[in-house]
């Protein structure tokens, strides 16, 4: 009797340390989801962590425009003009130039058809890239992000921003 007691308590605290060691591997241990794969691996760690290059750099219209921008192929060989020149990717950037055409990064940040987001109002507003994007100075590749209107609408309620959905939004 005690030792059939033994092992059904034994086998409770086993499926209860496997169902904890799964809890942990799948909340903490699961890899990242990684964005979309991009025509040339594009490191934001290198250019906005280790080079300190400004978001503003690359994204150049993101203070005076409803869109960001990407940067243009003459954008990149502004410096790898100089910088690792012969690397595989930068020649893979070096053949985009050649041939006129714009690289075709992938979108990584995506909204609905029917949004209309201003990039302006929010850097004029001093809200920073990292509030919405986060430290993607850390990042190698950046995660593909969906928005989802709650995410916006508890943002502007925490800064007292404009709800009004046709004025703000879905203009």
């Amino acid at each position: 009797m005690a030792s059939t007691s033994n092992r059904l308590a034994l086998c409770a605290l086993a499926a209860i340390a496997a169902s904890l060691g799964a809890f942990l591997y799948f909340f903490y241990l699961w890899p990242q989801p990684k964005g979309p794969e991009q025509p040339i691996p594009f490191s934001h760690n290198v250019h906005s962590g280790i080079k300190q290059i400004q978001c503003q750099y690359c994204h150049p219209y993101v203070a005076y425009s409803n869109f960001p921008g990407m940067p243009p192929v003459e954008k990149c060989l502004h410096c790898h003009n100089y910088i690792i020149v012969n690397h595989p990717w930068i020649r893979k950037e070096h053949e985009y130039a050649r041939q006129g055409v714009s690289t075709p990064w992938v979108k990584v940040n995506v909204i609905a058809e029917h949004v209309f987001f201003n990039h302006q109002r929010h850097v004029n507003r001093e809200v920073a890239c990292e509030e919405c994007h986060g430290e993607v100075k850390a990042s190698q590749r950046l995660p593909q992000k969906l928005w989802r209107m709650g995410e916006c609408i508890t943002c502007h309620q925490k800064r007292n921003a404009a709800l009004d959905c046709w004025l703000t939004c879905h203009n």
